[in-house]
């Protein structure tokens, strides 16, 4: 099935505002060298509160059906933006569920170990007072979730009743060479390297709260996993949904034709397909 004609025309906009640095070495060291870190909280019309420090957005009704905690992407290093709040915004009134959002501590002036700490306070507090919870998260945050998920075994908290990723980050060693930088029209090997450096911090690359695909995956909640077939991540998404298989978690991985990196989160028919399969998997 081809990419509908809206499809075609998003990922040229996307090719033209690529992000420089993520195919220059110079560009990456740059920006992780001078990128600014705002310690005000981000002020729009959506609501949010403070949780130990950390800022959370909500969408919807506490009282709502269902719980959804979404972990924004933005390769670590960008803040939550107007396309997170809109989505967020649209799935509180078709899926009858609160949002939150949590503004969580970003590279390169904070490091993996720092939003854990933040995350797992902020999730042990929910559970107490909200039922048929969703974690979600996309690119980096998809792996955020992921990883999270495996962490969650090691501290005695339960797992959510859903994990849903859209192109979950899930190696950020980049191990698995050759990268189709060339049709990915958001995200370059290069500078995804250097970033995933510095989430990492003092952890390992390769180690599972930055890189979900190394850790163990035993009795993580039924699964549902987006990523475009034209991704820079589509491969190593695809060998983690086979390691998630072989460990006996309920996984559906659904593929866009020809698609881009994120892409349920655009306004085209592909995603309302996506956004109807989400419906699906938490009615």
């Amino acid at each position: 099935m081809s990419k509908s004609f809206i499809a075609k025309i998003e990922e040229i906009i996307l090719k033209f505002t690529k992000p420089d640095y993520m195919d220059s070495q110079e560009k990456i060291d740059d920006f992780l060298a001078n990128k600014h870190e705002s310690n005000k909280p981000i002020k729009n019309s959506f609501h949010s509160f403070d949780f130990n420090g950390m800022q959370v957005f909500t969408f919807g009704e506490k009282g709502a059906k269902n719980t959804i905690v979404y972990v924004h992407g933005g390769a670590y290093v960008n803040e939550i933006n107007w396309q997170h709040y809109i989505f967020c915004l649209l799935m509180s009134r078709r899926l009858d569920a609160y949002v939150l959002a949590p503004v969580y501590p970003l590279a390169p002036h904070h490091k993996a170990a720092e939003s854990f700490k933040a995350i797992s306070d902020f999730y042990e507090n929910l559970i107490q007072n909200h039922r048929n919870i969703t974690l979600m998260g996309d690119s980096a945050g998809g792996g955020f979730v992921l990883s999270f998920c495996q962490y969650l075994k090691t501290i005695d908290l339960p797992q959510p009743d859903h994990i849903i990723t859209f192109s979950p980050w899930v190696d950020i060693s980049m191990s698995n060479p050759p990268y189709d930088n060339e049709n990915d029209p958001i995200l370059g090997e290069i500078g995804l390297k250097e970033i995933g450096k510095s989430w990492a911090g003092d952890l390992d690359v390769k180690d599972y709260r930055v890189s979900p695909i190394f850790g163990d995956s035993s009795g993580l909640a039924k699964m549902l996993i987006f990523a475009g077939e034209n991704e820079i991540f589509y491969k190593d998404i695809k060998k983690y949904v086979e390691k998630l298989k072989r460990d006996g978690i309920d996984v559906r991985f659904i593929t866009g034709e020809g698609l881009f990196h994120i892409y349920p989160l655009f306004p085209m028919p592909e995603a309302k397909k996506a956004f109807n399969e989400i419906k699906n998997e938490i009615r």
